[in-house]
Protein backbone atom coordinates (compact mmCIF):
# COMPACT_ATOMS: atom_id res chain seq x y z
CA UNK A 1 0.00 0.00 0.00
CA UNK A 2 1.24 3.28 -0.91
CA UNK A 3 1.91 6.13 1.73
CA UNK A 4 0.08 8.98 1.65
CA UNK A 5 2.59 11.23 0.07
CA UNK A 6 3.51 8.81 -2.51
CA UNK A 7 2.14 8.71 -6.02
CA UNK A 8 1.69 5.54 -7.82
CA UNK A 9 4.19 6.35 -10.67
CA UNK A 10 6.60 8.92 -11.85
CA UNK A 11 4.41 9.73 -14.55
CA UNK A 12 1.59 10.11 -13.29
CA UNK A 13 3.11 12.14 -10.31
CA UNK A 14 4.56 14.52 -13.28
CA UNK A 15 1.00 14.64 -15.17
CA UNK A 16 -0.41 15.77 -11.58
CA UNK A 17 2.19 18.32 -10.99
CA UNK A 18 1.91 19.92 -14.21
CA UNK A 19 -2.30 19.68 -14.07
CA UNK A 20 -1.66 21.32 -10.26
CA UNK A 21 0.36 24.11 -11.31
CA UNK A 22 -1.91 25.03 -14.04
CA UNK A 23 -4.88 25.18 -11.64
CA UNK A 24 -3.30 27.57 -10.64
CA UNK A 25 -2.70 30.06 -13.17
CA UNK A 26 -5.81 32.79 -12.74
CA UNK A 27 -5.72 32.59 -16.93
CA UNK A 28 -6.56 28.98 -17.24
CA UNK A 29 -10.19 29.96 -15.73
CA UNK A 30 -13.20 30.68 -18.43
CA UNK A 31 -14.25 32.99 -16.08
CA UNK A 32 -12.87 36.03 -13.41
CA UNK A 33 -10.95 34.87 -10.58
CA UNK A 34 -9.82 36.19 -7.22
CA UNK A 35 -6.51 36.06 -6.87
CA UNK A 36 -4.44 34.63 -4.94
CA UNK A 37 -6.01 31.14 -5.60
CA UNK A 38 -5.83 29.51 -2.38
CA UNK A 39 -5.52 25.59 -2.52
CA UNK A 40 -6.59 23.07 -0.10
CA UNK A 41 -5.04 19.95 0.31
CA UNK A 42 -5.97 16.79 1.55
CA UNK A 43 -4.38 13.27 1.84
CA UNK A 44 -6.44 12.56 -1.17
CA UNK A 45 -7.31 16.00 -3.09
CA UNK A 46 -6.41 19.30 -3.93
CA UNK A 47 -9.55 22.23 -3.80
CA UNK A 48 -8.85 25.60 -5.83
CA UNK A 49 -10.89 28.21 -4.18
CA UNK A 50 -11.07 30.57 -7.31
CA UNK A 51 -13.74 33.08 -5.65
CA UNK A 52 -17.33 32.41 -7.04
CA UNK A 53 -16.52 28.78 -7.91
CA UNK A 54 -14.59 25.92 -6.40
CA UNK A 55 -12.64 22.91 -7.94
CA UNK A 56 -11.71 19.52 -6.58
CA UNK A 57 -9.03 17.39 -8.22
CA UNK A 58 -8.71 14.04 -7.03
CA UNK A 59 -4.89 12.93 -6.28
CA UNK A 60 -3.39 9.84 -8.40
CA UNK A 61 -3.06 7.72 -5.28
CA UNK A 62 -4.36 4.73 -4.26
CA UNK A 63 -4.10 3.71 -0.03
CA UNK A 64 -6.32 0.51 -0.33
CA UNK A 65 -8.91 1.61 1.37
CA UNK A 66 -9.60 4.70 -1.22
CA UNK A 67 -8.17 4.12 -5.35
CA UNK A 68 -7.88 7.18 -7.19
CA UNK A 69 -5.22 5.75 -9.53
CA UNK A 70 -6.37 6.30 -12.89
CA UNK A 71 -7.77 9.04 -14.38
CA UNK A 72 -11.14 6.56 -15.19
CA UNK A 73 -11.03 5.82 -11.54
CA UNK A 74 -11.36 9.48 -10.73
CA UNK A 75 -14.01 10.66 -12.85
CA UNK A 76 -16.32 7.90 -11.87
CA UNK A 77 -15.74 9.16 -8.19
CA UNK A 78 -16.00 13.09 -8.88
CA UNK A 79 -19.52 11.51 -10.81
CA UNK A 80 -19.99 9.50 -7.16
CA UNK A 81 -19.59 12.97 -5.17
CA UNK A 82 -21.83 15.07 -7.49
CA UNK A 83 -24.57 12.15 -7.02
CA UNK A 84 -23.61 11.88 -3.36
CA UNK A 85 -24.05 15.58 -2.02
CA UNK A 86 -26.07 17.45 -4.68
CA UNK A 87 -29.51 16.11 -1.94
CA UNK A 88 -28.02 17.37 0.75
CA UNK A 89 -25.40 20.54 -0.72
CA UNK A 90 -27.73 21.77 -3.65
CA UNK A 91 -26.30 25.25 -3.39
CA UNK A 92 -23.07 23.86 -3.49
CA UNK A 93 -22.50 20.72 -6.46
CA UNK A 94 -22.86 21.91 -10.00
CA UNK A 95 -21.15 19.37 -12.72
CA UNK A 96 -18.11 17.11 -13.38
CA UNK A 97 -16.02 18.52 -16.01
CA UNK A 98 -12.72 17.38 -18.29
CA UNK A 99 -9.12 18.59 -18.70
CA UNK A 100 -7.04 17.26 -20.77
CA UNK A 101 -3.56 17.99 -21.98
CA UNK A 102 -2.94 18.74 -25.60
CA UNK A 103 -0.06 19.86 -27.35
CA UNK A 104 1.55 19.72 -23.46
CA UNK A 105 -0.97 22.16 -22.63
CA UNK A 106 -3.95 21.74 -20.23
CA UNK A 107 -7.24 22.89 -21.44
CA UNK A 108 -10.63 22.71 -20.73
CA UNK A 109 -12.53 19.93 -23.05
CA UNK A 110 -15.97 20.64 -24.42
CA UNK A 111 -18.72 19.12 -23.90
CA UNK A 112 -18.57 17.19 -27.12
CA UNK A 113 -15.52 14.85 -27.09
CA UNK A 114 -12.81 16.66 -28.82
CA UNK A 115 -11.16 16.15 -32.13
CA UNK A 116 -7.59 17.19 -33.21
CA UNK A 117 -4.49 17.93 -31.94
CA UNK A 118 -2.31 15.89 -29.74
CA UNK A 119 -4.48 14.79 -27.01
CA UNK A 120 -1.89 13.19 -24.13
CA UNK A 121 -3.67 13.02 -21.03
CA UNK A 122 -7.24 13.61 -19.29
CA UNK A 123 -8.31 14.25 -15.95
CA UNK A 124 -11.28 15.49 -14.06
CA UNK A 125 -12.37 18.09 -11.89
CA UNK A 126 -15.83 18.91 -9.70
CA UNK A 127 -17.30 22.13 -10.16
CA UNK A 128 -18.55 23.58 -7.30
CA UNK A 129 -20.54 27.00 -6.06
CA UNK A 130 -17.47 28.45 -3.24
CA UNK A 131 -18.71 29.45 0.37
CA UNK A 132 -16.79 31.47 2.46
CA UNK A 133 -14.76 29.51 4.49
CA UNK A 134 -15.75 30.91 7.74
CA UNK A 135 -19.24 29.52 6.90
CA UNK A 136 -17.56 25.70 7.76
CA UNK A 137 -19.05 24.57 11.45
CA UNK A 138 -15.49 24.05 12.29
CA UNK A 139 -14.57 27.39 11.21
CA UNK A 140 -17.67 29.47 13.69
CA UNK A 141 -16.62 26.55 16.39
CA UNK A 142 -12.94 28.04 16.51
CA UNK A 143 -14.00 31.51 16.27
CA UNK A 144 -16.80 31.41 19.20
CA UNK A 145 -19.15 32.03 16.48
CA UNK A 146 -21.34 28.61 16.76
CA UNK A 147 -24.20 28.76 19.29
CA UNK A 148 -26.37 25.52 20.96
CA UNK A 149 -29.21 26.75 18.25
CA UNK A 150 -26.41 25.79 15.51
CA UNK A 151 -26.27 22.47 17.35
CA UNK A 152 -30.21 21.87 17.66
CA UNK A 153 -30.47 23.00 13.74
CA UNK A 154 -27.54 20.89 13.00
CA UNK A 155 -29.43 17.60 14.92
CA UNK A 156 -32.72 18.53 12.84
CA UNK A 157 -30.84 18.44 9.85
CA UNK A 158 -29.16 15.00 10.27
CA UNK A 159 -32.26 13.41 11.39
CA UNK A 160 -34.38 14.91 7.79
CA UNK A 161 -30.92 13.32 6.03
CA UNK A 162 -31.02 9.98 7.45
CA UNK A 163 -34.70 9.47 7.58
CA UNK A 164 -34.77 10.09 3.93
CA UNK A 165 -31.68 8.70 2.53
CA UNK A 166 -31.95 5.37 0.81
CA UNK A 167 -31.74 1.57 2.24
CA UNK A 168 -32.01 -1.46 0.31
CA UNK A 169 -31.32 -5.53 0.63
CA UNK A 170 -27.67 -4.57 -0.51
CA UNK A 171 -27.16 -1.66 1.46
CA UNK A 172 -28.57 -3.65 4.67
CA UNK A 173 -26.31 -6.54 4.07
CA UNK A 174 -23.33 -4.03 4.47
CA UNK A 175 -24.48 -4.47 8.52
CA UNK A 176 -23.50 -7.95 8.66
CA UNK A 177 -21.37 -7.86 11.93
CA UNK A 178 -18.63 -9.76 10.05
CA UNK A 179 -18.77 -6.89 7.86
CA UNK A 180 -18.49 -4.19 10.58
CA UNK A 181 -15.98 -5.94 12.17
CA UNK A 182 -13.77 -6.43 8.97
CA UNK A 183 -13.54 -2.94 8.51
CA UNK A 184 -12.67 -2.43 12.67
CA UNK A 185 -10.06 -5.28 12.85
CA UNK A 186 -8.21 -3.56 9.86
CA UNK A 187 -8.01 -0.04 11.71
CA UNK A 188 -6.24 -2.07 14.45
CA UNK A 189 -4.02 -3.84 12.20
CA UNK A 190 -2.99 -0.44 10.17
CA UNK A 191 -2.19 1.16 13.67
CA UNK A 192 -0.19 -1.73 15.57
CA UNK A 193 3.18 0.10 14.04
CA UNK A 194 2.18 3.14 16.14
CA UNK A 195 2.14 1.29 19.60
CA UNK A 196 4.64 3.06 21.95
CA UNK A 197 4.76 6.13 19.75
CA UNK A 198 1.35 7.42 19.77
CA UNK A 199 -0.91 5.32 21.78
CA UNK A 200 0.16 2.95 24.82
CA UNK A 201 -0.25 -0.76 24.25
CA UNK A 202 -1.85 -1.22 27.34
CA UNK A 203 -4.96 0.73 26.30
CA UNK A 204 -4.45 -0.43 22.47
CA UNK A 205 -4.93 -4.19 24.17
CA UNK A 206 -8.16 -2.37 26.46
CA UNK A 207 -9.44 -0.63 23.35
CA UNK A 208 -9.41 -3.98 21.10
CA UNK A 209 -10.76 -6.20 23.78
CA UNK A 210 -13.98 -3.86 24.38
CA UNK A 211 -14.87 -3.96 20.42
CA UNK A 212 -13.84 -7.44 19.95
CA UNK A 213 -16.50 -8.45 22.79
CA UNK A 214 -19.05 -6.23 21.89
CA UNK A 215 -18.77 -7.86 18.11
CA UNK A 216 -18.81 -11.43 19.37
CA UNK A 217 -21.87 -10.86 22.20
CA UNK A 218 -23.91 -8.08 20.66
CA UNK A 219 -24.60 -10.37 17.45
CA UNK A 220 -28.46 -10.14 17.99
CA UNK A 221 -28.41 -6.12 18.73
CA UNK A 222 -26.77 -5.45 15.15
CA UNK A 223 -29.12 -7.64 13.36
CA UNK A 224 -32.00 -5.85 14.82
CA UNK A 225 -30.50 -2.64 13.20
CA UNK A 226 -30.49 -4.60 10.34
CA UNK A 227 -33.95 -5.65 10.07
CA UNK A 228 -35.61 -2.01 11.54
CA UNK A 229 -33.97 -0.36 8.37
CA UNK A 230 -30.76 1.42 10.03
CA UNK A 231 -28.37 0.69 7.89
CA UNK A 232 -28.47 3.63 5.23
CA UNK A 233 -26.64 4.88 2.21
CA UNK A 234 -25.07 8.00 5.36
CA UNK A 235 -22.24 10.33 5.27
CA UNK A 236 -19.73 8.74 6.56
CA UNK A 237 -17.66 11.41 7.53
CA UNK A 238 -20.02 13.40 9.60
CA UNK A 239 -17.53 15.90 11.24
CA UNK A 240 -17.44 19.81 11.41
CA UNK A 241 -15.15 20.33 8.93
CA UNK A 242 -17.77 18.80 6.84
CA UNK A 243 -21.06 20.37 7.57
CA UNK A 244 -21.17 24.39 7.14
CA UNK A 245 -24.15 27.09 7.60
CA UNK A 246 -24.62 29.33 4.35
CA UNK A 247 -27.94 30.71 2.47
CA UNK A 248 -29.68 30.51 6.00
CA UNK A 249 -29.48 26.72 6.65
CA UNK A 250 -27.03 23.68 7.53
CA UNK A 251 -25.43 21.63 4.66
CA UNK A 252 -23.65 18.57 4.46
CA UNK A 253 -21.04 18.10 2.58
CA UNK A 254 -18.24 15.81 1.31
CA UNK A 255 -19.83 12.13 1.61
CA UNK A 256 -17.74 9.30 1.46
CA UNK A 257 -17.85 8.21 -2.44
CA UNK A 258 -14.53 6.35 -1.92
CA UNK A 259 -15.38 3.22 0.17
CA UNK A 260 -19.02 1.73 0.26
CA UNK A 261 -18.51 -0.01 3.31
CA UNK A 262 -17.72 3.49 4.50
CA UNK A 263 -20.74 4.89 3.46
CA UNK A 264 -23.63 1.76 3.97
CA UNK A 265 -23.08 2.46 7.86
CA UNK A 266 -26.12 2.25 11.01
CA UNK A 267 -27.28 5.80 11.63
CA UNK A 268 -25.64 5.77 14.82
CA UNK A 269 -22.31 4.95 13.12
CA UNK A 270 -22.94 8.71 11.44
CA UNK A 271 -24.08 10.77 14.39
CA UNK A 272 -21.13 9.27 16.51
CA UNK A 273 -18.67 10.83 14.34
CA UNK A 274 -20.52 14.17 15.08
CA UNK A 275 -20.65 13.45 18.61
CA UNK A 276 -16.93 12.54 19.13
CA UNK A 277 -16.12 15.73 17.29
CA UNK A 278 -17.81 17.89 19.27
CA UNK A 279 -16.59 15.53 22.80
CA UNK A 280 -13.11 15.73 21.57
CA UNK A 281 -13.07 19.78 21.23
CA UNK A 282 -14.33 20.28 24.79
CA UNK A 283 -17.77 20.50 24.06
CA UNK A 284 -19.64 17.76 25.78
CA UNK A 285 -22.67 19.51 26.61
CA UNK A 286 -23.25 20.07 22.78
CA UNK A 287 -22.36 16.36 21.89
CA UNK A 288 -25.07 15.21 24.01
CA UNK A 289 -27.28 18.46 23.20
CA UNK A 290 -26.78 16.94 19.07
CA UNK A 291 -27.43 13.53 20.18
CA UNK A 292 -30.65 14.27 22.38
CA UNK A 293 -32.31 16.26 19.87
CA UNK A 294 -31.79 13.99 17.17
CA UNK A 295 -32.78 10.95 19.24
CA UNK A 296 -36.34 13.27 20.21
CA UNK A 297 -36.04 13.82 16.30
CA UNK A 298 -36.17 10.00 15.03
CA UNK A 299 -36.84 7.91 18.07
CA UNK A 300 -34.30 5.90 17.41
CA UNK A 301 -33.21 5.67 21.25
CA UNK A 302 -32.18 1.64 20.55
CA UNK A 303 -29.39 2.97 18.56
CA UNK A 304 -27.95 3.65 21.76
CA UNK A 305 -27.46 0.20 22.19
CA UNK A 306 -24.63 -0.09 19.33
CA UNK A 307 -23.61 4.10 20.38
CA UNK A 308 -20.78 3.66 22.22
CA UNK A 309 -19.18 0.71 19.87
CA UNK A 310 -19.24 3.32 17.38
CA UNK A 311 -18.02 5.99 19.53
CA UNK A 312 -15.04 4.18 20.15
CA UNK A 313 -14.79 3.04 16.15
CA UNK A 314 -14.74 7.25 15.60
CA UNK A 315 -12.67 8.18 17.62
CA UNK A 316 -10.16 5.56 16.67
CA UNK A 317 -9.91 6.07 13.38
CA UNK A 318 -9.35 9.76 13.63
CA UNK A 319 -6.21 8.73 15.87
CA UNK A 320 -5.39 6.18 12.86
CA UNK A 321 -5.10 8.76 10.09
CA UNK A 322 -3.79 11.60 12.05
CA UNK A 323 -1.12 8.48 13.34
CA UNK A 324 -0.29 8.47 9.61
CA UNK A 325 1.20 12.25 8.98
CA UNK A 326 3.59 10.74 10.91
CA UNK A 327 5.07 8.95 8.25
CA UNK A 328 4.81 11.48 6.01
CA UNK A 329 8.15 13.20 4.28
CA UNK A 330 6.41 16.18 3.02
CA UNK A 331 5.64 17.08 6.85
CA UNK A 332 8.03 19.31 8.69
CA UNK A 333 8.84 17.96 12.28
CA UNK A 334 6.94 20.79 14.15
CA UNK A 335 3.40 19.58 12.41
CA UNK A 336 4.31 15.61 13.14
CA UNK A 337 5.16 16.90 16.31
CA UNK A 338 1.23 18.33 16.28
CA UNK A 339 -0.20 14.97 14.48
CA UNK A 340 1.92 13.12 17.33
CA UNK A 341 -0.58 14.90 20.08
CA UNK A 342 -3.45 15.09 18.44
CA UNK A 343 -3.10 11.07 17.66
CA UNK A 344 -2.60 10.91 21.18
CA UNK A 345 -5.38 12.70 22.30
CA UNK A 346 -7.79 10.83 19.94
CA UNK A 347 -6.27 7.01 20.88
CA UNK A 348 -7.17 8.31 24.60
CA UNK A 349 -10.43 8.94 23.66
CA UNK A 350 -11.08 5.72 21.97
CA UNK A 351 -10.09 4.48 25.41
CA UNK A 352 -12.47 6.05 27.19
CA UNK A 353 -15.06 4.64 25.34
CA UNK A 354 -14.31 1.77 25.75
CA UNK A 355 -14.34 1.84 29.43
CA UNK A 356 -17.88 4.07 29.51
CA UNK A 357 -20.17 0.65 29.92
CA UNK A 358 -17.58 -0.15 33.41
CA UNK A 359 -18.78 2.67 35.65
CA UNK A 360 -20.29 1.46 38.80
CA UNK A 361 -23.22 3.41 38.90
CA UNK A 362 -25.59 5.27 36.22
CA UNK A 363 -28.49 7.91 37.16
CA UNK A 364 -31.96 8.19 36.36
CA UNK A 365 -33.96 11.79 36.80
CA UNK A 366 -37.14 11.49 36.68
CA UNK A 367 -38.85 15.37 35.69
CA UNK A 368 -42.33 15.83 37.24
CA UNK A 369 -44.73 18.28 36.92
CA UNK A 370 -47.57 20.19 35.04
CA UNK A 371 -48.01 21.30 31.45
CA UNK A 372 -45.86 24.66 31.45
CA UNK A 373 -43.70 23.97 34.65
CA UNK A 374 -40.57 24.36 32.94
CA UNK A 375 -39.85 20.54 32.93
CA UNK A 376 -38.08 20.00 29.65
CA UNK A 377 -36.02 23.17 29.83
CA UNK A 378 -34.23 22.50 33.04
CA UNK A 379 -34.21 18.76 31.30
CA UNK A 380 -32.30 19.97 28.49
CA UNK A 381 -30.07 21.77 30.55
CA UNK A 382 -29.45 19.10 33.03
CA UNK A 383 -28.98 16.73 29.89
CA UNK A 384 -25.83 18.72 29.55
CA UNK A 385 -24.43 18.89 32.17
CA UNK A 386 -24.33 15.37 33.68
CA UNK A 387 -24.47 14.46 30.88
CA UNK A 388 -27.42 12.50 30.12
CA UNK A 389 -30.00 11.17 27.16
CA UNK A 390 -33.20 12.98 27.55
CA UNK A 391 -36.74 11.43 26.71
CA UNK A 392 -39.85 13.39 26.76
CA UNK A 393 -42.82 11.78 26.96
CA UNK A 394 -44.39 13.89 24.31
CA UNK A 395 -41.92 12.98 21.61
CA UNK A 396 -42.76 9.13 22.87
CA UNK A 397 -46.11 9.20 22.49
CA UNK A 398 -45.88 10.90 18.88
CA UNK A 399 -43.63 8.41 17.98
CA UNK A 400 -45.40 5.68 19.16
CA UNK A 401 -48.52 7.03 17.23
CA UNK A 402 -47.33 7.59 14.16
CA UNK A 403 -47.21 11.65 14.39
CA UNK A 404 -45.22 13.89 13.04
CA UNK A 405 -43.77 15.67 16.00
CA UNK A 406 -44.23 19.06 14.76
CA UNK A 407 -48.30 17.89 14.32
CA UNK A 408 -50.79 18.33 16.44
CA UNK A 409 -51.94 14.61 17.98
CA UNK A 410 -55.67 13.92 18.00
CA UNK A 411 -57.96 12.89 20.75
CA UNK A 412 -56.94 8.65 20.51
CA UNK A 413 -53.03 10.08 20.78
CA UNK A 414 -54.34 10.99 24.49
CA UNK A 415 -56.53 8.42 25.76
CA UNK A 416 -55.87 5.90 28.41
CA UNK A 417 -54.50 3.28 26.44
CA UNK A 418 -52.12 5.25 24.93
CA UNK A 419 -51.06 6.94 27.95
CA UNK A 420 -50.30 3.35 29.42
CA UNK A 421 -48.47 2.57 26.59
CA UNK A 422 -46.18 5.73 26.78
CA UNK A 423 -45.37 5.37 30.93
CA UNK A 424 -44.08 1.60 30.30
CA UNK A 425 -41.91 2.77 27.28
CA UNK A 426 -40.52 5.42 29.59
CA UNK A 427 -39.51 2.25 31.67
CA UNK A 428 -38.11 0.32 28.84
CA UNK A 429 -36.34 3.11 27.82
CA UNK A 430 -34.94 4.07 30.97
CA UNK A 431 -33.67 0.01 31.30
CA UNK A 432 -32.24 0.17 28.00
CA UNK A 433 -30.14 3.64 28.30
CA UNK A 434 -28.61 2.93 31.50
CA UNK A 435 -28.15 -1.01 30.35
CA UNK A 436 -25.91 1.01 27.20
CA UNK A 437 -23.87 2.83 29.63
CA UNK A 438 -25.66 6.39 29.67
CA UNK A 439 -27.49 8.39 32.48
CA UNK A 440 -31.06 8.58 31.57
CA UNK A 441 -33.72 12.27 32.02
CA UNK A 442 -37.77 10.59 32.21
CA UNK A 443 -39.31 13.94 31.37
CA UNK A 444 -42.94 13.64 31.67
CA UNK A 445 -45.65 14.97 33.89
CA UNK A 446 -45.28 11.46 36.37
CA UNK A 447 -48.53 13.14 37.69
CA UNK A 448 -49.45 9.59 39.19
CA UNK A 449 -48.05 7.50 42.21
CA UNK A 450 -49.11 4.26 39.24
CA UNK A 451 -46.60 6.12 36.84
CA UNK A 452 -43.85 6.70 39.49
CA UNK A 453 -43.56 3.84 41.47
CA UNK A 454 -42.50 1.27 38.66
CA UNK A 455 -39.41 3.84 37.29
CA UNK A 456 -38.52 3.92 41.40
CA UNK A 457 -38.68 0.03 41.80
CA UNK A 458 -36.20 -0.48 38.57
CA UNK A 459 -33.69 2.50 40.18
CA UNK A 460 -33.79 0.95 43.65
CA UNK A 461 -33.17 -2.77 42.03
CA UNK A 462 -30.43 -1.68 39.61
CA UNK A 463 -28.94 0.28 42.76
CA UNK A 464 -29.01 3.49 40.61
CA UNK A 465 -28.64 7.00 41.45
CA UNK A 466 -32.34 8.66 41.48
CA UNK A 467 -33.56 12.04 41.89
CA UNK A 468 -36.83 13.17 41.49
CA UNK A 469 -37.32 17.00 40.53
CA UNK A 470 -40.54 17.98 40.66
CA UNK A 471 -40.81 21.73 38.87
CA UNK A 472 -43.94 24.06 39.69
CA UNK A 473 -44.79 27.49 39.10
CA UNK A 474 -47.58 29.42 40.09
CA UNK A 475 -50.36 28.81 38.06
CA UNK A 476 -50.53 31.72 36.00
CA UNK A 477 -47.07 31.52 34.85
CA UNK A 478 -47.89 27.86 33.86
CA UNK A 479 -50.71 29.53 31.85
CA UNK A 480 -48.82 32.65 30.29
CA UNK A 481 -46.02 30.35 29.10
CA UNK A 482 -48.76 27.81 27.53
CA UNK A 483 -49.89 30.49 25.71
CA UNK A 484 -47.20 31.96 24.52
CA UNK A 485 -45.46 28.31 23.84
CA UNK A 486 -44.42 28.09 19.94
CA UNK A 487 -42.58 25.46 17.59
CA UNK A 488 -42.70 23.22 20.82
CA UNK A 489 -43.50 19.28 19.69
CA UNK A 490 -46.10 19.79 22.95
CA UNK A 491 -49.96 19.75 22.48
CA UNK A 492 -50.46 20.80 25.90
CA UNK A 493 -53.35 23.77 26.25
CA UNK A 494 -54.47 25.87 29.59
CA UNK A 495 -57.92 23.63 29.05
CA UNK A 496 -55.56 20.45 29.15
CA UNK A 497 -53.58 21.98 32.26
CA UNK A 498 -57.09 22.48 34.40
CA UNK A 499 -57.46 18.98 34.04
CA UNK A 500 -54.05 18.12 35.12
CA UNK A 501 -54.31 20.19 38.38
CA UNK A 502 -57.56 18.37 39.15
CA UNK A 503 -55.31 14.84 38.48
CA UNK A 504 -52.30 15.60 40.34
CA UNK A 505 -51.69 12.76 42.81
CA UNK A 506 -49.03 14.36 45.47
CA UNK A 507 -45.74 12.43 46.77
CA UNK A 508 -46.28 9.97 48.96
CA UNK A 509 -44.06 9.59 52.08
CA UNK A 510 -42.01 7.22 50.73
CA UNK A 511 -40.95 8.99 47.84
CA UNK A 512 -40.11 12.09 49.43
CA UNK A 513 -36.80 11.22 50.25
CA UNK A 514 -35.83 11.20 46.38
CA UNK A 515 -37.74 14.22 45.46
CA UNK A 516 -36.17 17.98 44.77
CA UNK A 517 -38.96 20.35 44.51
CA UNK A 518 -38.34 23.22 41.97
CA UNK A 519 -39.88 26.38 41.88
CA UNK A 520 -39.01 26.98 37.80
CA UNK A 521 -40.51 30.83 38.52
CA UNK A 522 -37.43 31.90 39.71
CA UNK A 523 -34.78 30.26 37.91
CA UNK A 524 -32.88 32.39 35.49
CA UNK A 525 -32.58 31.51 32.12
CA UNK A 526 -30.14 29.00 30.98
CA UNK A 527 -29.09 29.09 34.90
CA UNK A 528 -29.81 25.67 37.13
CA UNK A 529 -29.75 26.77 40.94
CA UNK A 530 -26.66 25.86 42.81
CA UNK A 531 -28.95 23.82 45.14
CA UNK A 532 -30.25 21.28 42.52
CA UNK A 533 -26.41 21.56 40.96
CA UNK A 534 -24.84 20.16 44.30
CA UNK A 535 -27.28 16.77 43.46
CA UNK A 536 -25.17 15.96 40.76
CA UNK A 537 -21.79 17.22 40.57
CA UNK A 538 -19.22 16.68 43.32
CA UNK A 539 -18.23 18.82 45.27
CA UNK A 540 -15.21 21.21 44.31
CA UNK A 541 -11.54 21.49 46.35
Amino acid sequence: MNSISEPLDLSAQDLFLSLLHTLQRASFYPHPVQEPIQCLQTHCSVVFLTGKYAYKLKKPVDLGFLDYSTAAKRKHFLEEELRLNSPVAPDIYQEVLAVELKDNQWQWQEKKESTGGNSQSKDYLLKMTQFPQDCLLLSLFEQGKLSSQDIIALAKRVAEFHQDTVTNAEITSFGDPEVIWQSVSANFSATEKYLGVAQEPNKYQQIRQFSEDFYQTQDQIFRQRQAMGKIRECHGDLHLRNLCQWRGKIQLFDRIDFNQPFRFVDVMYDIAFTVMDLQAKGRMDWAYLFLNIYLEQTGDWHGLQVLPFYLCRQAYVRAKVTSFLLDDANLTQVEKEQALGTAKDYYHLAWQYSQQGQQIRREIVLMAGLSGSGKSTVAQQLGQLLPAVHIRSDAVRKHIGGVNLDKPGKANLYSKAMTEKVYQQLLDLAALVVNSGFNVILDAKFDRVSWRSPIIEFAVREQLAFTVINCDAPIEVLTKRLQSRRGDISDANETLLLLQTLDWEDFTESEEPWVFCLDTSVVEENHLPEELLRIFLPPSD
